[in-house]
């Protein structure tokens, strides 16, 4: 018995259709598509939100000390004339020292990290802002479903599709 469904596709198109509706899935909380496809995408997204589940309070904080440049009303970079050794002159951005706290995953967490990496796509909203779904997955999915031990997605048969007659459905969270 086959491990996973062939889709009617090659392995490198069949992988990227699945990376790019589980991107989607995660990212919009519902698609739909086929029953097949929908089947394939929901195993895949059960096992990447036990991994959050598992891995979600996984870190330490740690302080760490920035450079970044100085920037005036307008926000634009601050420029300081520096003479150097030779005596010529030469405009240098203002840069200034700050503290910031950030976030250091611990090595299981980051494997984690790398597994969903695999599956889920950085992508663009509609006003043209970074998606990561990888990060929504650990701050808004898992904490979503910390109680529950699986199911956490439900497929919704539709009907079939009016061009080659398919059945459809909607996969979303539950």
């Amino acid at each position: 018995m086959p491990v996973n469904r062939k889709l009617g596709r090659a392995a490198d198109q069949r992988t990227a259709i699945l990376r790019n509706m589980t991107t989607a899935f995660v990212i919009n909380g519902k698609v739909e598509t086929t029953v097949a496809r929908a089947k394939e995408i929901s195993s895949i997204v059960e096992k990447l939100v036990t991994t959050a589940i598992k891995e979600k309070d996984n870190f330490t904080t740690k302080e760490v000390k920035v450079s970044a440049a100085k920037l005036d009303g307008k926000g634009k970079k601050v420029l300081v004339s520096k003479t150097s050794k030779n005596g010529n002159k030469y405009d240098v951005v203002d840069r200034e020292v700050k503290t910031k706290t950030v976030q250091v995953d611990s090595p299981s967490r980051l494997a984690a990290r790398k597994r969903m990496a695999y599956w889920l796509i950085k992508s663009h909203d509609a006003e043209g802002n970074v998606i990561n779904p990888i990060n929504k997955m650990f701050d808004e999915i898992a904490p979503r479903y910390e109680g529950r031990t699986g199911g956490y997605t439900k497929i919704t048969k539709l009907g079939a599709r009016r061009g080659d007659g398919s059945e459809m459905a909607i996969l979303e969270f539950v």
